[in-house]
């Protein structure tokens, strides 16, 4: 081992340090830019385009912006802004619009005189999606012309050409992703970039964003502009929800220096919906904007409620859980030097911006209060329900505790444990049934597979308060298994399993059963999804068998090409009805064996889109769900997008 130390240290010369030139770099690390070479990152290629668009439209040049899903898998990204400057740049020598596509930490962003405010203050965006791509065509038109200059893998095909005369102004970015970059494929998917523009012109007052997507034999269009901006998108959130209040509360302030805009309205469920935004990105991970609304939220509500007599001298105060049940909210800040948590901006960290907020909120919410003392005393009263449902829902954790410490070292019964004390190797399977618990058992590698066999149907979570699904048996074996517990308590470093396999059978029943578990970790257990620790299993529906090979097959549309496949062969098909039906050989050739198994990674993309569904799908709303099913029958791809 020394030698081998010795021999290495000797090879370290300055010959081995590599500069990489221009945006090689990129090129060698992609994830560092875009988060990941999978459909995360592939479509991070069109927030970036897009980002610089809206950026023209806070700074009050640009008022539309199209975006066009090309055949052969093309992305076009087209805005009526100033154009990206032509001139010859003082530094590089080049025009200004050859640097910004081939150089990182190029951009007006970082002056602010051309940019107050803005989402991509890297610098990087363009010129990484450049750098991404196969062949990138910028088409600008500035100072009554039209310029033009394409790339290829980042570089340069020709010099940047004066084509014609033009009269309007704007940028037009064209790019082809690259497939040796994205191995998982680059095809995007409409509903994803569908819900992100959406989402962008909630957040940009009067915007309008047309998208077009030109891959089918049939052209989709769907056009989104929004005059009441985020008292839009609450309301949009809570389509499918009963609101306790009619119209929704919003205010704004700025100081010159940062502004923040506050949309809420509070409905009959019990889970809350907080999405924060900072410069129009969407810090799903919150930060000091957040915090600064959670605190004011929770002090302007006790505050509210003891000057109307609703909460008594001898009364505790409410807590910031109690008064954000049934909360729906959107908050959007816009400040000059945002610091955010690496390129891909998930979390806002100016410690500034947390009293700003907080000052704002504890100026306006009581003044809305005091305007509408009716709509103040019903949230009164849902918090202070919400209150004693917390006292209730906490016994109901207490006494999880005792039943949990009667138990083998404190796990549940039914739990067949791994031998393996390592989070990172060991994995548990959530099993659908006793009968299938027995099979996997002995289908599983006891030293890194645990099995948590579940009976029935859990509790609907998105119905039902914290008090009442933790009497659920199922729901107490869940938590105690995988150790992190749930809500504001949760600590994800105390995750037992860093694979949580949900493995139900290949049916309508196993699917809603999936749905109740998805639902239940959303809700309770965001983390584990956030941190990719949540999976499906993939078990085959059919068998079929020829001669002496057999194939397993996932559904009906797969058994169709294998008979057409195999037309006029002689084959045996069998269908399975359930897991149970499957021997312990069979379940671990085809779903439990990490070296033959397929499994899905449960990914959050999009928490609005997620909100959304899971309040649709699972909330009380029937005829909102009805539609839903309707408009997404057709292409139940949707449902897993």
């Amino acid at each position: 081992m020394s030698k081998q130390k010795r021999a290495s240290d000797a090879s370290y010369e300055a010959s081995s340090i590599q500069v990489l030139e221009g945006l090689e770099a990129v090129r060698r690390r992609p994830a560092m830019y875009i988060g990941s070479t999978g459909p995360r990152g592939l479509h991070h290629l069109i927030w970036e385009a897009v980002d610089n668009s809206v950026d023209e439209a806070m700074a009050g040049f640009c008022t539309r912006i199209d975006v066009t899903l090309l055949p052969e898998d093309g992305v076009r990204v087209r805005d009526n802004g100033r154009g990206i400057p032509v001139d010859k740049h003082e530094k590089t020598g080049l025009p200004a619009l050859t640097t910004v596509m081939t150089t990182l930490h190029a951009g007006g962003k970082f002056d602010s005189d051309a940019y107050q405010v803005s989402g991509g203050l890297h610098g990087v965006g363009i010129s990484v999606v450049n750098a991404l791509s196969t062949r990138t065509v910028v088409e600008v038109v500035r100072n009554g012309n039209l310029w033009e200059q394409s790339f290829a893998y980042g570089d340069p095909v020709a010099k940047l050409k004066k084509v014609k005369p033009m009269k309007r102004s704007g940028t037009q970015v064209t790019f082809w992703a690259d497939p040796d970059i994205f191995e998982e494929g680059t095809e995007y998917s409409a509903k994803t970039v569908v819900t992100r523009l959406r989402e962008m012109a909630f957040l940009t007052k009067g915007l309008e964003i047309r998208f077009r997507d030109e891959r089918g034999d049939e052209t989709f269009e769907e056009t989104f502009r929004y005059a009441g901006g985020i008292v839009d998108f609450v309301k949009h959130l809570n389509a499918s929800r009963e609101p306790i209040h009619n119209q929704v509360a919003y205010f704004d302030h700025s100081d010159g220096e940062a502004e923040v805009e506050i949309a809420l309205q509070w409905t009959a469920g019990y889970t809350e919906s907080i999405l924060s935004f900072a410069n129009n990105i969407n810090t799903h991970e919150g930060g000091t904007h957040e915090e600064g609304f959670r605190t004011a939220l929770t002090r302007s509500i006790n505050d509210f409620a003891r000057a109307r007599g609703l909460l008594k001298e001898k009364d505790k105060n409410l807590q910031g859980e109690d008064v954000r049940e049934g909360l729906t909210a959107v908050i959007s800040a816009k400040l000059r030097q945002p610091q955010f948590e690496g390129q891909t901006k998930t979390k806002l960290g100016n410690t500034e911006i947390r009293s700003f907020v907080q000052k704002a909120m504890n100026q306006a919410l009581p003044e809305w209060f005091e305007r509408h003392p009716g709509e103040g005393r019903k949230i009164i009263e849902k918090a202070s329900s919400a209150a004693r449902a917390r006292d209730a829902a906490r016994q109901a954790r207490d006494l999880t505790r005792r039943k949990s410490l009667l138990e083998s070292g404190g796990l549940p019964g039914k739990l067949s444990d791994c031998s393996s004390k390592d989070p990172e190797l060991s994995e548990v399977f959530i099993v659908e049934g006793d009968s299938a618990g027995g099979s996997a058992k002995q289908a599983r590698n006891s030293e890194f597979q645990a099995i948590l066999p579940i009976r029935g149907k859990i509790i609907n979570v998105e119905k039902n308060r914290l008090a009442r699904v933790l009497q659920n048996t199922e729901i107490q074996s869940l938590i105690t298994a995988i150790g992190t517990g749930i809500g504001d308590e949760m600590d994800i470093t105390k995750a037992r399993y860093h694979r949580i396999i949900i493995l139900t059978d290949a049916d309508v029943d196993g699917a809603h059963i999936r749905t109740l578990l998805l639902t239940f970790f959303f809700r309770h257990m965001p983390e584990v999804i956030e941190h990719g620790y949540v999976y499906i299993a993939q078990p085959p529906l059919y068998s079929a068998k020829i001669g002496t090979k057999t194939t397993w097959i996932q559904n009906d549309e797969e058994l169709d090409r294998f008979k057409a496949a195999n037309t006029g062969r002689k084959m045996n098909i069998q269908r399975f009805k359930g897991l149970g039906e499957m021997n312990a050989n069979e379940l671990a050739d085809t779903t439990m064996d990490p070296d033959s198994r397929t499994l899905l990674r449960v990914q959050l993309e999009e928490r609005f889109s997620a909100e959304q569904t899971f309040s649709t799908l699972m909330g009380t709303d029937v005829e909102a769900r009805r539609l839903f099913i309707q408009q997404n029958a057709k292409d139940v791809r949707f449902l897993d997008a």
